[in-house]
């Protein structure tokens, strides 16, 4: 069949979309990926046809300073994502008449899909893969978005209620209609639900990245929605860095990370986490800047310390005994599939509801905030390094995401999708 992949210009949602895209082509499927123009080289360096598309959003919001908080927090997603609902959904119809694939397979944020699921426009089968958190309507009525974990009686369930009214107002609400008026001018009814919950639950089938065991009960869910495990952290072609010999000195090994976007400023979460854990000889610690330059982590670096723009996280993960992150989807699941305990801290994009999950799961522990203290790392790394319980857990939930073969499952809800479009 014909597939036609349209992937968010950011590193954390195309990876997956490229895999996925690996997979069909590997098969001998004709395969054609848009995403931005920036990201162009990226995907035809994995041998796959790109028909990219300009998209100044993410640029424009970076250039904007504001303040954290709702209103920044809201301004970003609407620049981020929104505003280009028009001119997405245009060039997606054009593409679709131009190529004529059998599906559509996209990233859950790529949003000019939704003028098309709703009516915009012929269409073929749409597949939404997603790289997030599974941010569906909570049925024990808490909001998506702050990182709250199920509610356990009726008095958190009320205390819920109280916060997804202050939440409604300050984000669902305006975020809805502004959504409402992208789509308006995109030739498109209204959304008929939630933002967040209609772009999980329109498509004709949803592809969740994850397994059920590192996710709220939602049930029932939607039958289109299918969890089929965690893809393997994506290959990386930087060489190891020269000092990868000394991950087998004996020591336990603690990996620190921002990731690829919340990254703009380590002493957040790397500078502490250094700090917090020089001197230990018992500890390595390893930092990544996500690509941005090394000397962008400022002051001395601990003797125990070593550093590297990007690390080879196949390789790299199951020699380790815990990670500390802010939270990205990617590395929590890479570290989940290898077992092991994790140190969530960070509030900003999805990170909040990623880190509540760690915390409930069990896997790890939830700071709850960007900017955790060297005390505070310290006491929660230590608990990570000596209660057996939270490693017993991250094996158990490897094990479950080991039970699936996301690629394989991936094509099988494609295949699928295409085979009732044409019924």
């Amino acid at each position: 069949m014909k597939l036609l992949i349209a992937a968010t210009p950011l590193t954390g949602h195309l990876n997956p979309l490229l895999a996925v895209a690996r997979a069909a082509l590997a098969r001998g499927d004709e395969v054609v990926v848009t995403t931005a123009s920036a990201f162009r080289d990226r995907v035809e360096a994995e041998g796959l046809r790109c028909l990219p598309y300009e998209d100044d959003h993410a640029a424009e919001y970076r250039a904007t300073e504001l303040p954290a908080g709702p209103e920044r927090y809201r301004r970003e997603f609407e620049r981020r994502f929104i505003d280009g609902i028009p001119s997405q959904a245009e060039w997606l119809r054009g593409l679709i008449a131009r190529e004529r694939p059998d599906a559509l397979v996209a990233g859950s944020l790529v949003l000019g899909v939704l003028p098309l699921l709703l009516g915009a426009g012929p269409r073929p089968p749409v597949v939404t893969c997603n790289v997030s958190f599974l941010f569906l309507d909570r049925p024990d009525g808490a909001p998506v978005g702050p990182g709250l974990p199920p509610a356990r009686d009726a008095a958190e369930r009320a205390r819920y209620a109280a916060i997804r009214a202050q939440v409604e107002a300050a984000f669902t609400q305006p975020v809805r209609a502004y959504t409402d008026a992208a789509l308006a001018r995109a030739g498109a009814p209204g959304l008929p639900a939630s933002l967040t919950h209609a772009i999980l639950t329109l498509p004709d089938a949803l592809v969740q990245f994850t397994t059920p065991a590192f996710e709220y009960d939602f049930s029932p869910l939607p039958p289109s929605i299918r969890f089929v495990g965690a893809l393997p952290p994506p290959a990386q072609a930087a060489p190891r860095p020269d000092w990868w010999g000394d991950l087998a000195g004996g020591r336990r090994i603690v990996l620190v990370t921002q990731g690829t976007l919340a990254n703009a400023d380590f002493d957040e979460l790397v500078a502490p986490t250094l700090a917090a854990l020089a001197g230990r000889e018992d500890v390595l610690v390893l930092g990544t800047t996500g690509g941005r330059p090394l000397d962008a982590v400022r002051g001395p670096i601990p003797a125990n310390a070593r550093l590297a723009t990007f690390l080879p996280f196949t390789d790299l993960m199951p020699r380790l005994t815990a990670l500390v992150t802010n939270g990205g989807y990617g590395t929590v699941q890479a570290a989940l599939q290898a077992g092991v305990p994790i140190l969530s801290a960070g509030l900003t994009e999805d990170k909040a509801e990623i880190g509540a999950r760690v915390g409930w799961s069990g896997a790890g522990l939830n700071l709850a905030t960007n900017t955790p203290s060297p005390d505070e790392i310290r006491r929660s790394v230590d608990a990570l390094l000596d209660e057996p319980s939270f490693r017993l857990r991250a094996q158990a939930l490897a094990a479950d995401f080991a039970r699936h073969d996301p690629l394989a499952e991936t094509l099988a809800v494609i295949d699928e999708a295409v085979r009732a479009g044409r019924r």
